[in-house]
């Protein structure tokens, strides 16, 4: 067998739609208020698309800053990976309509349903492509529009998410930089905890489950909670051992954004340094599948994240889904 390759990625866009809601704004919907969310979850505001704005919208627009900041056209991805739980409908996939509005007449793809842990679990799978040799541009793409699906009169979700995208493009390392290494978990038995229970083969779409309010987000706040503030850090942990990597190594930090007790709990058991940990969960809430990469562009712009930087990835989400990500930044 040939030696495997190392995956790198070679270039990022993001995308959020121009409207934004407040906490203020959320205030005339429901019993809650600014001082309440920020204290629990560290969010101000969130973007939220017009009626009539898809998944796969955000998705291209992200796809398209990312190729126009490597300088290669669509025609010269090879596969499609879309991470999202919001597709624009259950099928055609997202990565389907991606394609065709980007114009990559030579990509195939599809969609990875991992919720919140859903672009580094694409990432890696991507990032497997690369490695085997099999393609030598991979687009992974992580797109939501989480407020297409929440119940803006149950106040415990509806101030939680916002809707965006990020994507990377991801090509073969020729010096040994890129993804280093990953950890990724699963705990069905969480299952119950955050789901969505109408729409599918279970509970397809009728009167009642839309009378019963069953194609929103359902969510145990608590018991998510609880998974996420341990299980965040014990991937991370492994993932640092078996590299024999030290808190004190990692540059930057760039954690799903969930919730701001949640990063932070984690940031304190791994020892990390303050300056490495990227927070943004006050700009965009809770994106889902978009939250990584948003949180990476922040840390560019915020000088940051730089060329040659050890960064560590983490994630948990509805599943449970659990992932952690080592990798050299190449950009």
């Amino acid at each position: 067998m040939s030696q495997l390759l190392r995956a790198k990625i070679t270039a990022l866009g993001t995308y959020v739609p121009p409207r934004v809601i407040t906490n203020a704004d959320l205030e005339k919907l429901v019993e809650t208020s600014d001082e309440w969310i920020m204290s629990r979850t560290g969010i101000r505001e969130r973007h939220v698309v017009d009626k009539g704005v898809a998944t796969s919208d955000l998705a291209t627009e992200a796809a398209k800053i990312a190729l126009a900041e490597r300088g290669i056209d669509a025609s010269g991805i090879e596969a499609i990976i879309v991470a999202t739980v919001t597709p624009d409908m259950l099928f055609p996939s997202t990565a389907c309509l991606v394609q065709n509005k980007l114009g990559a007449s030579g990509a195939w793809g599809f969609d990875l349903s991992a919720a919140c842990s859903a672009f580094v679990y694409a990432l890696q799978t991507g990032a497997q492509f690369i490695s085997t040799g099999a393609h030598k541009k991979v687009l992974v793409i992580g797109a939501d529009v989480m407020t297409s699906i929440l119940d803006y009169t149950d106040r415990a979700t509806c101030i939680l998410f916002g809707d965006g995208a990020g994507a990377v493009i991801l090509e073969p390392s020729d010096d040994g930089a890129g993804i280093i290494d990953f950890v990724h978990e699963v705990d069905g038995s969480g299952g119950c905890s955050l789901y969505m229970p109408g729409g599918g083969s279970l509970h397809p779409a009728s009167h009642e489950t839309v009378d019963k309010k069953m194609h929103y987000v359902h969510q145990d706040g608590q018991a998510v909670f609880k998974f996420a503030v341990r299980k965040m850090a014990d991937v991370c942990e492994t993932l640092l051992a078996r590299n024999s990597v030290k808190a004190s190594d990692i540059n930057c930090f760039i954690p799903h954004q969930a919730n701001q007790r949640i990063i932070q709990a984690t940031a304190d058991r791994l020892g990390l340094k303050s300056e490495s940990v990227i927070i943004n969960i006050d700009r965009y809430g809770n994106t889902t599948a978009g939250t990584i990469p948003l949180a990476m562009q922040t840390a560019r712009e915020q000088g940051r994240l730089k060329k040659g930087d050890l960064v560590l990835l983490a994630s948990v989400g509805a599943g449970f889904t659990v992932g952690a990500t080592l990798l050299r930044w190449t950009i």
